[in-house]
């Protein structure tokens, strides 16, 4: 294996006797480098997530964390992580439960006096990790255990669903976290169902699917095939909406999620129509073939493409196990 991958996984596999888990695994993880791992739920994410981290323990396959096998204390010593399920002593206060981790960890006393306060003010939970932690909210706890899974200093930082529990706010907050440890150079394992998240801070994804990866590479390679476009026109009709498409021979419809008037394609009123493109000189032919149909020409913008379309696209039609599966 690769000295200069973080995370390295071949062919690994968890079966279980329900068959859920995940089968033959694999992937590379730079380090330095923030990888989105993408799936509905019950695809077996946190399975993959738990084998590599030392929590399952593999059906076969293998698999390195910094040259490591993983589940060693060797390869242990190297990563942070925040399960998607998590429960913490509810009777000690958040800096006592962080404290604490940091005492696991082998952390120095004098090391976690300085530490633990600056975590604790950077996951957003500043003097109130002096309440106990009955009395937090489910953000403010989720806060916390990002605070653990950070005391160590790791190198490798494995979240499972780290802003599930929060608001807008908060979900931008650890956003923020998240792009400051990687421009620390720490290697960032994001296991997230907020494509919104995924897609703002990863530069790479892999789709995980009934435990099995479908598709995987940069987000710019997975998402853009083509481009789509957006063109504002009057005078549109049925036949002229046939015309374009009979003379492009390209996928050209009414664009979703834009506020056409229900009588537009009878020409009485502007209208947003969408194509597919492979380039800006297909964009160019497309105003000239609109204007030689006599048709006027508003505005033309190239629509940005989200992770969300391409991961309703990649999964629509196939079967999932769901969470009660």
């Amino acid at each position: 294996m690769s000295k200069a991958a973080a995370i390295e996984a071949v062919n690994l596999t968890k079966q279980y006797d329900n068959g859920r888990g995940c089968r033959d695994v694999s992937i590379r993880v730079g380090k330095g480098e923030a990888f989105g791992f993408l799936g509905p739920n019950g695809a077996g994410k946190s399975t993959f997530v738990k084998m590599l981290v030392g929590l399952v323990t593999p059906t076969s396959g293998h698999a390195r964390l910094l040259g490591e096998p993983i589940g060693t204390l060797a390869a242990k010593r190297h990563i942070g992580y925040l399960p998607e399920l998590y429960r913490y002593q509810e009777w000690l206060s958040g800096e006592e439960v962080v404290r604490l981790h940091a005492k696991l960890c082998g952390i120095q006393r004098k090391v976690a006096d300085e530490r633990v306060p600056r975590l604790l003010e950077e996951v957003g939970l500043g003097l109130r990790g002096r309440d106990r932690v009955k009395n937090y909210s489910k953000g403010m706890q989720q806060r916390l255990g990002l605070a653990c899974a950070l005391v160590n200093d790791p190198a490798i930082v494995f979240l499972d669903e780290p802003s599930s529990a929060l608001d807008p706010i908060g979900r931008r907050e650890v956003r923020t976290i998240l792009a400051r440890l990687k421009a620390q150079g720490k290697t960032i394992f994001l296991n997230s169902h907020l494509l919104e998240d995924v897609e703002a801070l990863c530069d790479r994804i892999a789709l995980l699917n009934n435990g099995v990866i479908l598709r995987h590479g940069s987000v710019s390679e997975v998402i853009h095939t083509r481009t789509r476009w957006l063109f504002k026109v009057g005078g549109l009709s049925p036949l002229l909406l046939e015309a374009l498409r009979e003379a492009t021979g390209l996928p050209i419809r009414l664009a979703a999620g834009r506020e056409n008037a229900p009588d537009s394609l009878n020409g009485l009123a502007p209208i947003w129509m969408e194509a597919e493109l492979d380039n800006e000189e297909q964009a160019g032919w497309m105003n000239a073939l609109i204007i030689e149909q006599g048709m006027t020409l508003y505005e033309v913008a190239k629509a940005k493409e989200r992770l969300e379309e391409w991961f309703v696209e990649a999964v629509s039609g196939l079967s999932q196990r769901g969470e009660r599966a």
